[in-house]
């Protein structure tokens, strides 16, 4: 996993799950990575890994069974939809409201050059 500078590597990988959650890779019911195991695949510290799990726990998304480990909580899909819906609209709506006026784009050029990339005319 590559970290970025702009966001906490807790929130990062929080990220990654609730991703993989929304790929429908991990569905409710699932058992998910330990801390330990999620820790050294991807290189951090286990208290990182800890944190975000706490984190994840907090608003429903991973419920842990004592001594058993973590799992995909019973409406994590629509509860991480809801997490994920939150950070935009709050967080990254406003960068790109602001970067659209400042490079004086339509939501028309951004649909044309969506459309061209995916090979839609």
């Amino acid at each position: 996993m590559e970290f970025q500078r702009r966001q906490a590597i807790y929130l990062q990988i929080g990220d990654y799950i609730c991703e993989n959650i929304l790929m429908k890779k991990w569905k409710e019911g699932d058992k998910i990575p330990s801390i330990r195991e999620l820790a050294v695949s991807i290189e951090v510290n286990p208290n990182t890994v800890m944190r975000t799990y706490s984190y994840l726990q907090d608003r429903g998304i991973i419920f842990n069974k004592r001594g058993i480990g973590y799992f995909v909580a019973e409406n994590a899909y629509k509860n991480t939809r809801s997490l994920k819906k939150e950070g935009f609209i709050n967080h990254d709506l406003p960068h790109l409201f602001k970067t659209m006026d400042l490079l004086n784009l339509s939501f028309n050029d951004l649909k044309l050059f969506y459309n061209k990339n995916k090979g839609v005319t």
